[in-house]
Formats: C-alpha cells, structure tokens, sequence
C-alpha cells in the first residue's frame, strides 16, 4: 500500500497547459522545487545569498506558502534547518546557500543531521550549465577546472546527491532527492545550476503529482519468530525493565514504546540520548539511565536486572560514558530500526521497532517487580540549598527556577557542554519538547537550533540552555531571531569558559575571552523588534528578570546572562568528564 506525503488540488489550467508542451510562466524548476518542500512540510528555507543562488532564491519566494529566512550564515542555517526538522517530530528541514563557499560552510550543521537521523535537505546554488566540462575556472571554488569538490565532501553526509545541471531531468532529480531524504531520513544534497530555477519547462506542471511513497514492511515470519523468541526471554526473567533509546523518533516508534510500557509493567528509563522521546509524566518512569551519571537509583534498577529491552540504543563513549555501563549482552533485548537482537542471538532482521514493540505489548505477562525495588529505594530529590540575600547564584538554583517554567507549551533546548547534564536533571511535564544534540555534540549548534525550533513550532514557548563558549561560535543568530519576532527564552551561562573541555582535559585554551553578552544582543536589537536581556548575579535578580519575561516581556525575545562561578559545575559532569577523559587516554593496544 503506497502513502501520500501531501497533495495540492489539482488545477484543470496547468495540467492542460503541461499536456500541450507549453510551460505556464510558473512552471520554473525554482517553482517547483518550493511547491515540493511546502508539500512536504519545509515551509521555511533557511537561506543565505550568494551570486549563484540569487535566482533560485528568486523562485522560491515567489511561491505562496514558503518563506526565506534569511540567516548570517551557512553553518547557522543548516543549524536551523535541523531544529526545525526536530519541531516537526523528525520532518523536513532545508537550506539554501551558494556554491562551495556556502555549502562546505553549511557542511558541518548538515554532518550533524546526518548524525541524528534528520531529514534535511541542503540546496546549493551551482555553477552555470555551460561551464561544466567547459575547462573555466571559476571563483568560490579553489581553482580547478572540476566543479566536483563539494559534491565529493557531501557524499558522505547525505543519503542522496542531486546535480541538476539540464531541465530534462531535474523534476526527477528532485522529486527523488525529496523522497529519499524522507524514506532514509537523512540528509540530501541538491546542487541547482544558477542559469535554470526561472526557467519554465513542460514537465513542471503547476501543481506536481503529489509524493507516495512505499512504506517500509516488516517480514511476517521474522516478526513473528522475533517476538516468539522476546516473549520466552523476557517472561522468564524475574525484574525486566525496559530502556527507551535515540532511534525511536527515527522509527516511529514511541507511541508503541508506551504503548508496550502499559502493557507489561516494567520500570521505564530512558537514555539521555533520548530524553524528550520518553514520556516523564509515565506512572513507572524511573528516570535517565546514563551509566555513572544517572538519574539517582536509576543505573542500580537497570543494571540489578536479569533482562532489558534496549528500544533503538546508540553506545557511543558519550552516551556510555567512556563504555564504562554495567550492562551485559546475553541479558539484553536490542531493538533497532529494523533488526532485532535477543542476547548473543539469535538476531532477526527486516522487523521494524514499532511493530516489533506493538506485537511484544500483546504478548508479554505483567511483571512489576523491577519497578516495586525502584519504590523500595527510592529518596526524592532535595531542595538545593536556600540563598542567602546578595550571595552569588548557583546552577542548581538556576534550574529550580527553569524547572518551574516548563509545561506542555514549552520546549527546552540545550547546548552541548553543562547544559546536557543539568537539563537531564529536568523533569519533562506532558507535551513539553527537548532537544539536543549528543551523537554529534557540536558546540554552538543550539543558537542555530533554536532560531529553526521556534520558527516551526509556534505552539511553544522555547527556552534555550547555552554556555558561553558555545554562544561565541554561533551567537550573530539571536539577530535572526529578533528579525522574525520570536519569543525564546535564552539562559546565557556564563561561566568563563568551556567547562565540559575542563572537565575532560585542562589547559589554558579552554580560557575564552569574556564578552558583554546582554551588550551584544541589544547591539543585535538595535531598537528593531521586541528584546528585553538581564544580566543576573543572585538569586533576587533572576527572579526579577524571569518575572519579566513570564509577564510584560513574554512576547519578546528574553536573553538572560547568568554569572556563575567557573567551578560550579555538576557533579554528574565531573564524573563523566573524568570517564570520557579515561577512555581517550587508553594507550594504544599492543601490535
């Protein structure tokens, strides 16, 4: 059975002019190309011009139901376009930039796409169709008569590469270009010629047939014997618990992930990877299972266990924390996108997770012994401890107050280094989203990020943890987000440096040069816009700055810098820090 992605009313006009050879004025590839990323969601490019894409940016404009937005550079809107495909539960996102100088920019934000599993589409503006094989040189490339450099770099971070340099075929190409991002759910490539997007051409009909594509099926038999095999592993074991990963939002799988949580009883975890993919307000949600620097009582329920369904995993030396989890494969249920693994094997292959999870929920007997222990051991978190009038703020404090913030109408994002591990320690009411990026880890991406969150997801207030090292690779996007009148909420951390490095390996490179931040945005605000910034030192102040922003300043861009102490740090960081360290010191095996 096929699926439709979208469809746009058919029109009698263009479908007749398309059929007698003759092209509407409208019927450019630059036209049609926006007519496919609206169909599929992508309703906002994020863009920066360059003198081969100025047309193409022309053409996309021009059509009704996308908006350019435009941003201070291409590293950035790959950055947004990766946000907004996460606003959108893993839809499309897309950028528009211009030949070698603006796509190998625009690269690294794709890579980290790529990494997680996004579906963004990254458009460059190429050079002439009668220039290639023309033996020119041309500027923005490096000075060789072979146009190929930047399509080399991209293989290896997108699914799919288009060079549309002729009409004949480019409806093809980026008909397939779009539907493999959508199918792989990764990244894809498509290079336009800048000579082509406004020129009309037949097979450019006014309204484009709209995408089906096949849906991806798992094999009967495999299901079958896979959940067969589960079933025996899992209703023999005396306290299962069961463990939600990263690759659930790229299988589809989370509503069957509860749906099995329901039915069976375990205690649920979630791996940080996955924080926001796992529903905290779940009555058996025991928290975040991060090996040493899990959520307390966490990692002791997990790895007491005689069985664990791990639900699309990812161990990378982050996530395992230098490969240090206390976790052993014969006791362990991997479930990936579309293979299963019980123990040491056997393994079943062409099983996607959601039908597998969906079988399993059937299947399973109630076993609430792992989770009754978690009750027996479990002490609620303390209150930090009460400021005293004027002393310095500390984080916990900060996030007792971020903590109160959230509700189903806001999304936290948090930016690589001590956000991840003090956002993790937030507990996620119903509907509200989460964001970060820890395959990838790229520090800046969460200024990017957020400009392509809030763009998408207009139902929700979205409040962005960034240290101050990251903000400096990125921070000329808060002018963007100015410009197109959002209202996050920015907690700039200032804590002089980058601390997560500290943690990992000191040394004096990871001393930054401190800037007036609130200064810097309201140079970004320049009297254009809505913006209110504070710059808080106590406790007092903060609430001050967060009851603006809550109240009179809540449809404004709030940027919030937070002096804090540089040693102030978790002490989940400091263990990890130290673990990761470890592990990239190991020295080489022996030959």
């Amino acid at each position: 059975m096929d699926t439709a992605i979208g469809s746009v009313p058919a029109s009698s006009d263009g479908a007749a002019q398309a059929a007698s050879g003759s092209a509407p004025r409208d019927a450019t590839l630059g036209r049609h190309l926006a007519r496919r990323l609206a169909e599929v969601g992508a309703r906002d490019v994020f863009t920066v011009p360059g003198d081969f894409n100025l047309t193409l940016l022309d053409e996309l404009e021009a059509e009704e139901g996308v908006r350019l937005v435009g941003c201070c550079n291409e590293l950035n809107a790959a950055y947004a376009a990766d946000g907004y495909a996460r606003a959108r539960g893993g839809g499309v996102g897309a950028c528009a930039v211009t030949f070698t100088v603006g796509g190998l920019s625009a690269i690294n934000g794709v890579a980290g796409a790529f990494s997680e599993n996004l579906p963004v589409v990254c458009i460059v503006g190429g050079p002439n169709s009668n220039d290639y094989g023309s033996n020119r040189i041309l500027h923005h490339t490096i000075g060789l008569p072979d146009f190929t450099q930047e399509l080399r770099c991209f293989q290896t971070v997108t699914c799919y590469q288009a060079v549309v340099n002729n009409l004949e075929d480019a409806h093809e190409q980026i008909d397939t270009a779009i539907s493999t991002a959508i199918k792989e759910s990764k990244p894809v490539y498509i290079s336009i010629s800048c000579n082509l997007p406004s020129i009309p051409h037949p097979t450019f009909s006014r309204h484009p047939v709209p995408f089906f594509l096949s849906p991806r099926l798992s094999n009967h038999m495999n299901l079958e014997a896979a959940v067969e095999a589960a079933v025996a592993f899992l209703n023999k074991a005396v306290k299962p618990v069961l463990v939600g990963g990263p690759k659930m939002r790229v299988s589809k799988a989370c509503k069957a992930f509860v749906e099995l949580a329901d039915a069976c009883g375990y205690p649920v975890a979630a791996m940080p990877s996955a924080k926001g993919l796992v529903p905290e307000h779940h009555s058996r949600f025991i928290g975040t299972y991060w090996g040493a620097v899990s959520t307390p009582f966490c990692a002791e329920i997990v790895e007491s266990a005689d069985a664990y369904l791990f639900a699309g995993p990812i161990f990378n030396d982050y996530s395992s924390v230098g490969y240090s989890l206390l976790i052993k494969k014969e006791k362990a249920i991997i479930v990936q996108p579309e293979r299963v693994v019980i123990g040491h094997g056997p393994a079943f292959g062409c099983v996607l997770m959601k039908d597998f999870l969906h079988a399993l929920a059937t299947r399973l007997k109630k076993n609430t012994a792992a989770y009754e222990n978690f009750r027996r051991i479990y002490v609620p978190p303390g209150e930090p401890l009460a400021s005293e009038p004027g002393e310095p703020l500390r984080v916990n404090i900060l996030f007792k107050h971020i903590q109160a913030m959230l509700s189903g109408n806001t999304a936290v994002i948090a930016e690589t280094g001590d956000s991840w591990f003090n956002c993790q320690k937030l507990k996620l009411p119903e509907g509200c989203g989460y964001e970060f990026q820890m395959q990838y880890g790229s520090i800046g991406w969460a200024v990017g990020a957020t400009l392509g969150y809030a763009q998408a997801a207009k139902d929700k207030r979205v409040i962005a943890c960034i240290g101050d090292g990251s903000f400096q690779v990125t921070a000329q996007e808060v002018s963007t987000m100015l410009r197109w009148e959002q209202n996050t909420i920015i907690f700039l951390i200032n804590n002089g440096g980058y601390t997560i490095e500290v943690e990992i390996h000191d040394g004096p490179y990871n001393v930054i040069k401190n800037w007036n931040y609130t200064g810097l945005v309201e140079a970004f605000h320049n009297g254009e816009g809505k913006c209110y910034t504070a710059k808080v030192r106590t406790e007092e102040e903060l609430k001050e700055a967060l009851k603006a922003a809550l109240g009179p300043k809540k449809d404004c861009l709030c940027f919030i810098e937070v002096i804090v102490h540089k040693d102030d740090t978790s002490r989940e960081l400091l263990e990890w820090g130290s673990r990761v360290s470890a592990a990239n010191s190991r020295p080489p095996n022996p030959q």
